[in-house]
């Protein structure tokens, strides 16, 4: 067994990826976006300033995160893994996951999790940060179009009512944030494999990861 690690924007397919390819090879997936969205969630909860850096990082303290081998992530305890995937939890996620305390906190998490091998782990800074030691590297990135496309319709299929250009302007402005904050930016590392998912089925995307595994 080796270690996946799959980076790229939001929106790009890499949970969907990771998911379906941990499924296929027998691993444990570990979505780490979920865990900042946990995190946001819980702030906005309890109404938290979401610029605070000490006030997110109390609740980050405090926040019991676990994530099933299904797929759901409970947050103390309750299955929030609907409720984690509105918009405003996303732009929420997106403010959290830049403070340094909060990413070091769900850094050492990630880590735990993934000390044994057979995992397939997805973010914005596995490849870099958390498991560069990974056997196999994926950067996976989409048109911001395309990514605009599939996030309206993923929200709108489980009922949220969003607009296409609103999702597109928010995706940009995240791209903006994730490329060029302080605390581990989103980056391609260099001996990651770069695959442009624009016009890919998820069925070609996963069997091309299996060829890059089974070549390695």
């Amino acid at each position: 067994m080796i270690n996946i690690a799959i980076d790229g924007p939001s929106a790009s397919g890499k949970s969907t990826i990771a998911k379906r390819l941990a499924k296929d090879l027998g691993y444990t997936h570990i979505d780490t976006g979920a865990m900042y969205r946990a995190v946001a969630y819980e702030c906005i909860r309890q109404n938290v300033d979401l610029e605070d850096e000490v006030a997110c990082f109390e609740v980050a303290m405090k926040t019991e995160i676990e994530l099933s081998p299904e797929g759901s992530i409970f947050v103390n305890g309750e299955d929030v893994s609907n409720n984690i995937r509105t918009d405003e939890v996303s732009q929420g996620a997106s403010k959290v996951s830049k403070f340094a305390r909060i990413r070091e906190l769900l850094v050492a998490k990630q880590r735990k999790m993934a000390e044994k091998k057979g995992f397939v782990m997805d973010g914005r800074d596995i490849t870099s940060v958390v498991l560069p030691d990974a056997e196999i590297k994926i950067f996976q990135t989409a048109d911001v179009t395309v990514r605009a496309q599939r996030r309206f319709e993923e929200l709108t299929k489980k009922g949220f009512d969003v607009e296409f250009d609103t999702l597109y302007k928010e995706l940009v402005d995240r791209d903006y944030r994730d490329m060029n904050r302080e605390e581990s930016p989103l980056i391609k590392v260099e001996d990651a494999i770069e695959i442009d998912t624009t016009y890919l089925s998820v069925d070609e995307i996963v069997a091309l990861i299996k060829k890059y595994i089974e070549s390695r």
